[in-house]
């Protein structure tokens, strides 16, 4: 496959990133027996974990001899995912208080790194000893570690109860007005004008690193990098490193509070999008890229969870899930747009001039978390 088509694919990601549209739904209705059972968020999680498996089994069993097809159970897999992940903020920033979000946040970014880790690292060793097929079958298997948990852990105490949705136009009204309207007029009128600011820094923080993320396994490939190389360094060694960023953040955010690592994080991942360009023009040596990819992956698990535990600190419980999604759909939707063209740019221009322009991405969301800073103090200095 190409790389201007390895792109384009970069489009079904942006599944994740309208899941705004359809978290009320999560938020705030039952799924049949289900629901009753185990309860909201972990109902919802189950769901979304079985529909990422049944994807996966399928991919395998259409492979890339049919493009159309294997886009449709790519698709099956984003939406799947994307809704347990609209299950998941939900049951994490309702499962503790306040203080401790910024805890939940590091340990939300392990598991996500650690879940990269397996479905990276382990899927090349996979396909380069077995076969791509075997790959996306272990993958499928693995969400059972998922389900299961799910079934183990409590379902968290809620601000509001699901919403019995009653199938006429009054019913319709009240959940649409509760579910839908609801969670977007309270942050609004808690945050004023200062909320499109605030909804324009959560999608441009992310873009620089996100716009590159599809183009990163081409490019070692393309450098000479062999798959057990790129798992060894990229995904194993690149873990570690995540997992120390998400640790330094984590101490930083108790003692500094959240803008100063936010600044921090814009600018380390802005910063490590120069490296790759410096890489590019470097023979292909393991060193170079274990270089490259510490700072990386340390810029980007830090900046990570600053993130998150800023997103999460701007929800109301009362709308736990169709706030978070929101915050989380403009977090990503920017980026995989733009993703979209990366193979473009890098087939017309070269990987060099690509990096470049992915760190020069990275400027609005330094400028808008010193102006965000600027106003948080003022309002503290304001207050009696």
């Amino acid at each position: 496959m190409s790389r201007s088509t390895i792109g384009f694919f970069a489009w079904i990601g942006i599944t994740y990133s309208i899941k705004v549209l359809w978290a009320p739904v999560v938020d705030s209705i039952p799924i049949p027996m289900l629901t009753k059972t185990v309860g909201q968020r972990r109902s919802w999680m189950l769901v979304g974990q079985i529909g990422v498996a049944c994807g996966l089994v399928l991919m395998s069993v259409i492979g890339p001899s049919d493009l159309l097809i294997l886009s449709a159970c790519a698709f099956l897999v984003a939406f799947s995912s994307a809704t347990q992940d609209v299950a998941i903020d939900a049951f994490r920033i309702e499962s503790a208080d306040t203080e401790y979000q910024g805890a939940m946040s590091a340990a939300y970014v392990f598991g996500y790194r650690l879940a990269l880790l397996v479905a990276g690292a382990g899927a090349l060793y996979l396909a380069e000893y077995f076969s791509w097929t075997v790959a996306y079958i272990i993958m499928a298997a693995l969400m059972l570690v998922g389900i299961i948990t799910v079934v183990l852990v409590a379902e968290p105490d809620r601000q509001s109860d699901a919403f019995t949705l009653e199938l006429s136009v009054p019913g319709l009204r009240r959940w649409f007005s509760r579910a839908v309207t609801g969670p977007f007029v309270d942050f609004f009128s808690r945050n004023g004008k200062v909320a499109f600011i605030i909804l324009l820094f959560i999608a441009v923080f992310r873009l620089s690193d996100i716009a590159m993320g599809i183009m990163a396994n081409p490019f070692y490939l393309d450098m000479g990098y062999t798959k057990t190389e790129i798992a060894n360094v990229a995904k194993v060694f690149g873990f570690f490193m995540s997992i120390a960023g998400s640790l330094i953040c984590g101490v930083l955010v108790v003692k500094w509070g959240l803008m100063r690592p936010l600044f921090i994080g814009a600018v380390a991942v802005a910063v490590t999008n120069l490296l790759f360009a410096s890489l590019s023009l470097m023979e292909p040596k393991v060193s170079y890229l274990a270089i490259v990819i510490s700072a990386d992956n340390i810029s980007g698990g830090f900046a990570a969870t600053a993130f998150i535990a800023y997103l999460s600190s701007l929800t109301n419980r009362a709308y736990t899930a169709t706030q978070y999604a929101l915050f989380s759909s403009l977090m990503t939707l920017p980026g995989k747009f733009i993703s979209g063209f990366s193979g473009l740019v890098v087939d017309n221009f070269g990987y060099f001039e690509f990096f470049v322009v992915a760190a020069m991405l990275g400027i609005p969301a330094i400028l808008l978390v010193v102006w965000l800073s600027g106003y948080e103090r003022a309002q503290l200095a304001s207050q009696p």
